[in-house]
């Protein structure tokens, strides 16, 4: 049972993840977090960022994880083959039908009106995460978080998981952690 669950929650991120890895992330967290419970809200974001981190799709990754977490080796395998097949079948015949209507204007139309629904989902799951941030960040962290990871990713082309990653080891020796540890 729970391998037929894992297979249909990723199965249909795979079928509906049109836009690629980022824009599967909202449907991934709405299987796992709010569908079947398998993660809260915080372990979901926990995962997305260390998985954001190492090379490779989101989507494999996530899968891949959340599968081994919940189902074992079996579980990870379910999760990742309902995760690509949809995309390697729907590719497969997706470009036999560009390639036999290459030549019609509706067909640049189409792909071209996904692009907004897409920008909306991950301007949805943005600010879902700037909410979630406020558990354990003050506004003024926030905001100055935002502002250097913009200056860092965009203007200095310093690739995300470097980022994510010196969060990471910084949370781990914060002087708050350190000093809470003297006193004990």
């Amino acid at each position: 049972m729970i391998y037929w669950q894992l297979f249909m929650a990723f199965f249909r991120v795979g079928i509906l993840g049109y836009g690629g890895g980022p824009s599967s992330i909202p449907l991934v967290e709405k299987e796992v977090v709010k569908q079947y419970k398998w993660m809260d809200d915080e372990e979901f974001g926990n995962t997305l960022a260390l998985g954001n981190s190492l090379p490779g799709p989101i989507a494999t990754k996530l899968a891949g994880y959340i599968g081994y977490r919940v189902g074992g080796w079996i579980g990870m395998v379910s999760a990742l083959i309902a995760t690509v097949i949809p995309t390697v079948v729907l590719l497969i015949v997706l470009f036999y039908f560009v390639d036999a209507l290459s030549d019609q204007p509706w067909l640049s139309g189409m792909t071209t009106a996904v692009i907004p629904v897409v920008g909306v989902m991950l301007a949805v799951m943005t600010l879902d995460f700037l909410k979630k941030s406020r558990n354990g960040l003050s506004s003024w962290q926030i905001v100055v978080l935002l502002a250097v990871s913009v200056v860092l990713i965009e203007l200095l082309h310093i690739h995300p998981a470097f980022l994510i990653l010196a969060l990471l080891l910084f949370a781990l020796v914060k002087p708050e952690k350190r000093k809470e540890e003297e006193k004990a």
